[in-house]
């Protein structure tokens, strides 16, 4: 029998090709915890450009402080066990060698997987009649410039996507004042193909901002007009209907990163192309070059925000230049993890001003509309 299919052998006798879990258990010595930590996060990034993983998880016991546990999650079998068995593999580990006293590893393929409710079951605001409920499962908090921000993505029938642009731009602005806490500040909408993203800023309460959008007879005129040219259907009068496709239609906010500069922005939106399984390893490692970028005076990144739903990525900029003349700072890959981002999507790319562009193209959404409301 080979090491595969080893690997891949389930209790029931049959192979079962599939994603690999790794766990790796350790001791480390007295004294060495820093140094373990050190060499474990340049091993992780390190890690995360090699084909074929997806994702490492590093913890450590609340029995026993020495004893750390190291797992590893890889689209199948062969690539780790090619990674491993490599010259690249022994280099990496280097680092560790001095700093545990004991290893053991184990490797199992992923059978059976259970994902959590991925909205908060929060008691949905009485209706008035008539009214649409906007359906926000759970209430995103504020980041630390007072702002609220939220997208909502969905999926238009193929060839009907002129049409539902021309819908979704052709309403006039709410409003900004909701009440005395609350301001509608920015919808952005863009779209990718069929997939349409739609990002809002509010001041105060979002919920609140999002009924007092619903109410508006612009807006549901538009909102009607388009259900025709949803893939999924949906009905804005039936309250349980509603909440069900805006929690689907959910795309959270994972991280926003601004830095202090001036001069007149541009706002783009790119979706990643991303290897199954890959959603959340990418956006932390966005997170970490958005934030080096914002803060970096000589980046003409000012703005980033990354929206995620599973492996639906989609980043929001904004930025000093054309993309097309900084596409590295464009698609968060001016920085030191830029290997890393690349190696979680699902074509390889060179680290090139050419192979960025021919990215760049791919990732990028048509804008549909970027505008602040009536009042401002």
């Amino acid at each position: 029998m080979t090491l595969l299919s080893a690997a891949e052998e389930t209790t029931t006798g049959r192979p079962t090709p599939g994603r690999l879990r790794v766990v790796l258990m350790l001791d480390v010595h007295d004294g060495a915890q820093d140094r373990f930590l050190d060499a474990y996060e340049l091993l992780r990034y390190q890690v995360s450009s090699v084909p074929g993983h997806v994702s490492d998880q590093l913890c450590q016991s609340i029995d026993d402080p020495s004893r750390w546990l190291i797992t590893s999650e890889w689209e199948s079998a062969e690539p780790f066990l090619a990674w491993v068995d490599s010259p690249a593999h022994r280099e990496m580990v280097k680092p560790m060698h001095g700093c545990v006293s004991d290893t053991r590893s184990l490797r199992y393929t992923v059978l059976r997987e259970t994902h959590g409710v991925t909205a908060i079951d929060t008691p949905a605001p009485p209706l008035r009649p008539g009214e649409h409920h906007p359906g926000v499962p759970g209430v995103p908090r504020p980041g630390p410039d007072g702002v609220v921000r939220h997208a909502l993505s969905f999926t238009v029938k193929p060839g009907t996507e002129a049409e539902a642009a021309e819908l979704l731009a052709g309403y006039r602005s709410p409003q900004a004042r909701v009440d005395d806490t609350t301001r509608l500040l920015r919808t952005s909408l863009f779209m990718h193909g069929n997939r349409v993203v739609r990002c809002v800023e509010v001041a105060g309460d979002l919920p609140t901002a999002l009924r007092h959008v619903a109410r508006q007879p612009e807006v549901r005129a538009v909102e009607e007009a388009l259900n025709p040219y949803l893939e999924e259907k949906r009905d804005l009068d039936d309250p349980l209907s509603a909440r069900d496709f805006f929690q689907r239609a959910a795309l959270p906010v994972i991280h926003h990163h601004a830095g202090l500069k001036s001069g007149p922005v541009q706002r783009h939106a790119y979706r990643y192309p991303v290897r199954p399984g890959a959603g959340a390893a990418l956006v932390e490692l966005l997170s970490e070059q958005d934030e080096h970028a914002a803060a970096d005076p000589g980046s003409p990144l000012v703005r980033a925000t990354v929206h995620r739903h599973e492996d639906l990525v989609v980043r929001l900029v904004d930025l000093l230049v054309d993309p097309a003349d900084d596409p590295a700072a464009a698609l968060g890959l001016a920085g030191p993890l830029a290997a890393a981002v690349l190696g979680k999507l699902t074509e390889p790319v060179e680290h090139t001003r050419e192979g960025l562009r021919h990215l760049l193209a791919e990732c990028a959404m048509t804008p549909v509309t970027d505008r602040t409301s009536a009042e401002d």
